[in-house]
């Protein structure tokens, strides 16, 4: 596992050569929130990292509900029992009850959703809520329920899905033919544009993806993923 950290964030990748994973630790004050809990075989290594800070981990928060995003929720819960664990109301009713069309753009989820949510979450988040410094951004389009987080103290934006950076920057459901996973579990990318432009209006000083390096001054990038993205469309 690769640790990578800038100021309060540390992204954790598993398998960084072949298919990158990420989740991702936020020193915040005296306990940590990690975000998103990547694959079941990453459990170990994200544990090890948590317990080498010597901070407690408070809360365990998901951009989305993808096999990829929560493999290792019940490892962490288990070993960090009154953590808290926090995600969208729409990506959990999608596990409770999916839909064939799922919401505004009518089209089917994809992606590998759970059949049963691994443990109980303990609160919904949605738009404006904050997490210790983090506020909460609704941005759908790689699944309809995905959400971003923004750290408020450094501006950095940790968006899940929603952009991609391995194999080119991309908003999910635009194919980088050098890493093309994303898009094949991408939902709607005309609702992904949407919610790119809405970050952006964050002037974030970092991007933090679930597939990729992060990058720094993001914002000339991620405005030629949008145009990109927009063309395909077209």
């Amino acid at each position: 596992m690769r640790a990578t950290t800038q100021n309060s964030l540390t992204q954790l990748t598993t398998l960084p050569y072949f298919f990158p994973v990420n989740c991702y630790l936020v020193t915040d004050g005296d306990f940590l929130t990690l975000i998103d809990t990547a694959l079941p075989m990453s459990a170990n290594k994200i544990l090890k990292h948590i317990a080498a800070t010597g901070l407690p981990l408070r809360y365990i928060i998901l951009t989305h509900a993808h096999g990829d995003h929560i493999g290792s929720l019940q490892a962490i819960i288990e070993a960090y029992p009154d953590a808290e664990v926090m995600i969208s109301d729409r990506e959990l009713q999608l596990i409770k009850k999916p839909e064939a069309y799922a919401f505004e753009a009518q089209k089917p989820i994809k992606g590998s959703y759970p059949k049963v949510f691994p443990v109980e979450a303990t609160k919904i988040i949605g738009e404006g809520d904050m997490i210790g410094s983090l506020s909460v951004i609704e941005t759908p389009g790689h699944t309809p329920g995905s959400i971003s987080f923004l750290d408020n103290r450094t501006r950095a934006i940790i968006v899940g899905d929603l952009i991609q950076t391995q194999g080119g920057i991309a908003i999910a459901g635009d194919t980088r033919p050098l890493f093309p996973f994303p898009t094949m579990g991408t939902w709607d990318l005309e609702t992904g544009i949407a919610s790119t432009e809405k970050i952006l209006l964050h002037h974030p000083s970092l991007l933090a993806v679930g597939h990729g390096r992060m990058v720094p001054e993001p914002t000339l990038p991620l405005e030629q993923a949008l145009t990109r993205a927009k063309k395909r469309l077209q």
